[in-house]
């Protein structure tokens, strides 16, 4: 112990784990030319424990790099047990790999194991430890995010890149960075495929389609070629903390890119198939659990601790501040598939004494049907990816009927998924937009998905999309629509920041990112998929109001609901204490209030008025007592008059009431 290679005085260790190969051999590669300079075989006798393999090599060049061979005598059964004596595996606990540098080059052949010294300097750096309560959460692809030549920096689509964009992602004022796959994955993967309509060649671009769980992307480091990925990203977490900005790994832990039976084997159905996924154990076949051809075996007692040491490695090693599981449902499913009460893997992950003060967040649903938002397995640790919210959100927005009450609840920390099982408005992860579906300028600018250029037939991707194109499909030059689509984005950039919970938005939304229509772009390493930092002056005021509404949460815990029974909450219409919950409801009108809460700084009382109505509609304002309404946020006006900066809000000179323009946001505040 440990797995995988580890530094030694006076060598190197080398353990892996294999239930059921009877024939192992270490292989020794050149790092330069990638050819084999060495094969040790193992000696069960000597080099074997239990069902871990391992050997210790003395004064071992530590540039070499390593794979390993396994084969098994006799196998009667290689549909079950599929190993290749010719194939040099990857090690599932190698921290980086070699080959894969050059982003969007098939290097199957290049890719081996690298021996790894953890030594850094942190310089300090210590965890930030940014409750959840106060978090705003901002998504992004790390190449999608600097790639363009707008960007502005060096080494684009890098760890060093992403440092470069520190300033601006701290003036936005975001507290954490969640981050797209960053680990080595396949991007290779459907590069069969082409563009029809550019004739460019396709591939997986998010990251989706994991190869090793522990090292980090090298086509994603500026120093990948000479394997300097894992001390680049050490420097991007430390440079992010420097600045108060925490780092959240999306983390696929439900299938690899190994693919189904016709698959290409690197790693872990070469070592150990049975083990590490779930399969027919009859016919061999794969569950498809995650859509992605197979479903690792989450809940093998062997595999719970392989995760367990991957996440802890990234925390106490890498030094990040959370994780998102992704289809993080399949995690709760038993070895043949069973959707269990109270899954081992997920309770580990709660309960570990090392996470304790990590970031743990689900998408709460997989690819087979299992949706678990508000209950998912929790153990009080677990927050939620609010899949609910998004959709009753948008609806709303667009002018759906029957859906105030409903609203109402998503606005105020959806108490009706979390509160019946003990957990917080915080557990809420609220989001809008994510990098699965259409970007906040695509939702009010499209009814329809468009995604030709996938080379799907239009295929893949939902069609239910829950938008509104505002009156014309696509791009127009119609000055009215324009308006009233950067409207809708400020509506629900506004109920996003203002409701109870954390929330997340997608990256480049602040911009006016637009996907061309495209609601699963995933396969798209170009201006589809990238942000055009151009856009910074185009959409400016959009920048602004979202910079703005992130400075006004972070200033008023009055929105920063630790338990549902803080606050006061009066709901209103167009009277006073006359909500109107009706299916043909399609406004809200809301005062919160702290009162009880005199230690709480910024300000005690807010009013939220949400007009998604096609008609201008009067509301009746809550009288205070020895302070007046002031107005902070009108969507309707046009920039700068549609949010004030701080301090600077403007006093309503009619305090009894307030006239609504048709689908507008009003937010008010009491001093």
């Amino acid at each position: 112990m440990p797995f995988g290679a580890s530094l030694w005085r006076g060598g190197i260790n080398f353990s892996i784990y294999s239930k059921h190969a009877t024939e192992v051999r270490l292989v020794l590669v050149n790092p330069i030319t990638y050819e084999i300079v060495y094969e040790w075989p193992l000696d069960k006798n000597y080099h074997k424990t239990g069902d871990i393999w391992h050997c210790f090599l003395k004064d071992l060049d530590q540039t070499l790099c390593y794979g390993w061979k396994m084969d098994r005598e006799p196998n009667t059964r290689p549909h079950i047990y599929r190993y290749n004596s010719q194939l040099v595996l990857i090690d599932p606990y190698a921290k980086a790999l070699t080959g894969g540098h050059v982003w969007n080059k098939s290097v199957h052949k290049e890719r081996f194991s690298s021996i790894i010294n953890d030594e850094f300097d942190w310089q300090n750096d210590k965890p930030l430890n940014v409750h959840l309560l106060d978090s705003v959460i901002y998504e992004m692809h790390l190449r999608g995010f600097t790639a363009h030549p707008s960007s502005g920096v060096t080494n684009r689509g890098t760890f060093k890149a992403l440092i470069q964009k520190i300033p601006y992602l701290k003036d936005l004022g975001v507290t954490a960075v969640e981050l797209l796959p960053i680990n080595e994955f396949e991007e290779m993967e459907g590069s069969d495929r082409q563009n029809p309509i550019t004739g460019e060649h396709l591939m997986n671009f998010w990251g989706y389609n994991p190869i090793s769980f522990f090292a980090p992307k090298a086509s994603y480091a500026a120093t990948g070629a000479s394997g300097g990925q894992v001390n680049e990203f050490k420097e991007m977490v430390r440079a992010f903390h420097a600045a108060g900005i925490e780092i959240i790994l999306d983390v696929v832990f439900n299938h690899t890119a190994e693919g189904n039976e016709n698959g290409f084997t690197q790693s872990f159905r070469g070592i150990d198939n049975p083990t590490y996924y779930i399969i027919d154990p009859i016919t061999g076949k794969y569950h498809n659990y995650s859509g992605c051809g197979n479903t690792i075996n989450c809940n093998h007692p062997f595999v719970r601790d392989f995760f367990i040491d991957c996440l802890k490695y990234w925390v106490t090693e890498m030094k990040v501040d959370g994780f998102r599981f992704d289809l993080a449902s399949i995690l709760g499913r038993d070895q043949d598939g069973t959707v269990l009460n109270n899954p081992p893997l997920l309770e580990r992950i709660a309960a570990d004494p090392v996470l304790s003060n990590t970031k743990i967040i689900a998408e709460a649903w997989d690819a087979a049907g299992l949706y678990q938002v508000g209950s998912f397995p929790h153990w009080q640790r677990w927050a939620e990816w609010n899949g609910k919210f998004r959709d009753d959100v948008r609806k709303f927005i667009k002018g759906d009927p029957d859906l105030a009450g409903t609203m109402a609840k998503r606005l105020t920390g959806s108490a009706d998924l979390y509160e019946h099982s003990s957990r917080a408005p915080y557990d809420s992860i609220n989001f809008v937009t994510c990098h699965d579906g259409f970007t906040l300028m695509d939702l009010v600018s499209f009814n329809e998905k468009h995604n030709e250029a996938n080379g799907e037939n239009q295929t893949d991707g939902t069609s239910d999309n829950l938008s509104w194109n505002c009156g014309h499909e696509g791009p127009t030059d119609d000055e009215a629509i324009n308006a009233l689509r950067i409207r809708q984005i400020k509506n629900f950039s506004s109920i996003l920041l203002m409701a109870f919970g954390v929330p997340m938005i997608l990256a480049g939304d602040e911009l006016g990112r637009s996907q061309k229509g495209n609601n699963n772009a995933y396969c798209h390493d170009n201006d589809i998929s990238w942000i055009n930092w151009s856009n910074l002056k185009k959409y400016s005021e959009i920048h602004r109001f979202f910079k703005l509404m992130i400075l006004f949460r972070k200033a008023n815990p009055i929105l920063k609901r630790e338990k549902f029974s803080d606050f006061d909450l009066n709901w209103h219409g167009f009277k006073l204490f006359e909500p109107d919950w009706s299916s043909e409801s399609r406004w809200i009108s809301v005062h919160i209030t702290a009162t009880r809460f005199p230690e709480l700084t910024g300000y005690k009382h807010v009013q939220l008025i949400i007009n998604a109505h096609w008609e201008t509609h009067t509301f009746e304002l809550p009288r205070l007592v020895g302070k007046e309404w002031y107005l902070f946020v009108d969507t309707s006006r046009p920039s700068p008059l549609d949010i004030t900066e701080p301090g600077k809000e403007v006093l309503l000179f009619n305090q009894d009431d307030y006239e609504v323009r048709p689908r507008t946001v009003i937010i008010l505040v009491g001093k």
